[in-house]
């Protein structure tokens, strides 16, 4: 009985400090394994899903350097085809001037060896007849201005005269270089004289 109640007064006895931490770091131990093996499947879950995320990222930025690259090259062609329109975009003008320019040559030749003035004549209206249906097909126009009112939009007056007639007052009287319109737009204004 001695030995039973010695038992007993052990358990009834408060544990000293060092059984207490003992105890603490069993149960301590036992729930972070608990913890660890609950959150090794959250860890993989995590690390998968960062694998992939690293993936579409790394795949984006593949396919926006591609399509940037892409744009650079396209920016370069077009800048290319601009200028290769530009060098030769006076091309087939030029070859469509060339006839008139061998008439030119053809009646210079024919003024030096001839004294026939009304053949020259004949010649250079031919020519001069030539430029003009050239500038007509390619879209010019001759701005008419002799007798027409004055327009500062389409003329461009150098001087202006006075008139005795009251009908030529603000109109164009004389015109010192013609004017002309490519497409709808002036290409160069007339450069006229003002009745006043």
């Amino acid at each position: 009985m001695v030995k039973k109640k010695s038992h007993e007064e052990r358990h009834d006895e408060p544990m000293s400090g060092k059984e207490t931490q003992d105890n603490q770091a069993n149960t301590e131990s036992a729930a972070s394994g608990q913890q660890a093996s609950e959150s090794e499947p959250e860890a993989a879950v995590k690390s998968k899903a960062e694998e992939e995320l690293l993936g579409k990222l790394t795949e984006m930025q593949d396919r926006y350097l591609r399509l940037s690259a892409e744009f650079d090259n396209y920016r370069k062609r077009t800048l290319r085809e601009k200028i290769e329109l530009a060098q030769s975009g006076g091309e087939s003008v030029i070859k469509k001037l060339l006839p008139i320019i061998d008439d030119f040559d053809r009646a210079m030749i024919s003024m030096r060896s001839t004294d026939d003035c009304f053949a020259v004549k004949a010649g250079l209206e031919l020519i001069y007849n030539k430029i003009n249906e050239f500038l007509k097909n390619s879209g010019v126009t001759e701005i008419k201005a002799f007798n027409e009112e004055f327009n500062a939009d389409i003329h461009e007056a150098v001087t202006t005269i006075p008139v005795e007639d009251e009908k030529m007052k603000g109109k164009v009287v004389d015109v010192t270089q013609k004017g002309y319109i490519l497409n709808e737009k002036v290409i160069r204004f007339p450069k006229v004289v003002v009745g006043e």
